[in-house]
């Protein structure tokens, strides 16, 4: 497609981009009306929003619009699955300046519409408006079939921590990112594409999950969420975490420890419970810690101490990218 956002018009970006799109059966109502409707059997509707500001959350330089597309879908629907829902729909506000060539948006839409695809979801509308920066604003819906929602608010002493998915990869991305390199090519994708995994939430609830969160802040920093809701100290041993020799690897060659990575690196979108010491874990899932007492000590500790390096990502704080 030729041209830029503006000669396209609004009418026809939304024509472009809608004609991008799939559907599922929960969707009833889709893009082209005044608002979409959406099948909730459970007649609960779990609900998400989060914003990707170019420059802050994203460079162009780095991500295509495919891999903007993709992380916003991901970023949003992994909340959803963290809360023990199955995802359903999502919905797109995307501000773009009029030069902006029309590929940009085309191609993010792909990006959603494929991250849709896999957790189960589908794109059902939004709203396009002109601005001088880029910014993408999701709307993630979901179903719970059924299950309570598995909040920050129910850990109990005695539990155990367990955690599924990657943890540190896109923080390491993004350290060979800012070093100007493109490789290890699985750490940088990781931060371009993070790969939540979808179905583990509403299986950990099915499990008994007395809490649980996905972790885009950094493991310390969505723990203390968890620990602070559920007015419980939580110990993380360091040893029962997996760092590839990939990530050893890139941390030596930019002086970093990779446990840092791990530890307070955010956007991987793993997700991590908490659950009786007798559930069963499949395989998937790797404890790596437990449930203890409050005490005098911060809410999260690593092998027992205090963490006292950097801890998390803070919107209001470091830049990022």
């Amino acid at each position: 497609m030729k041209g830029t956002v503006g000669e396209l018009g609004e009418f026809g970006l939304i024509k472009e981009l809608t004609s991008r799109l799939t559907t599922t059966p929960a969707v009833r109502v889709g893009p082209g009306d005044d608002a979409a409707v959406v099948a909730a059997p459970d007649r609960r509707v779990v609900a998400s929003t989060d914003i990707l500001l170019e420059g802050r959350h994203f460079r162009r330089d780095w991500s295509t619009a495919y891999d903007v597309g993709r992380k916003a879908a991901a970023q949003n629907l992994a909340d959803i699955a963290a809360m023990g829902a199955v995802p359903t729909a999502l919905l797109l506000g995307l501000v773009v300046p009029a030069e902006l060539p029309a590929t940009w948006p085309s191609e993010l839409m792909d990006g959603l519409r494929d991250e849709c695809q896999v957790a189960g979801a589908a794109v059902v509308g939004g709203d396009v408006v002109r601005g001088d920066t880029i910014t993408v604003a999701i709307t993630a819906l979901g179903d719970l079939r059924n299950h309570e929602p598995v909040t920050r608010a129910g850990a109990r002493p005695g539990d155990v921590v367990a955690v599924t998915g990657w943890l540190g990869w896109s923080a390491a991305g993004h350290a060979v990112l800012s070093r100007g390199f493109r490789s290890p090519r699985a750490f940088v994708e990781a931060h371009r594409r993070p790969e939540p995994p979808y179905h583990a939430g509403p299986a950990a609830a099915g499990l008994g999950a007395t809490s649980m969160t996905d972790v885009s802040d950094g493991l310390i920093a969505d723990l203390g969420h968890i620990a602070e809701a559920s007015k419980v100290r939580i110990d993380i041993r360091s040893g029962a975490v997996d760092i590839p020799t990939q990530m050893n690897d890139i941390g030596q060659a930019v002086g970093v420890d990779p446990i840092q990575w791990v530890l307070t690196g955010g956007e991987d979108h793993a997700i991590v419970a908490t659950f009786p010491v007798d559930v069963k874990l499949p395989a998937r899932w790797k404890v790596i810690g437990e449930v203890l007492n409050p005490s005098a000590l911060p809410q999260v500790t690593v092998d027992g101490a205090p963490w006292t390096s950097k801890g998390g990502w803070d919107h209001f704080g470091d830049i990022e990218s």
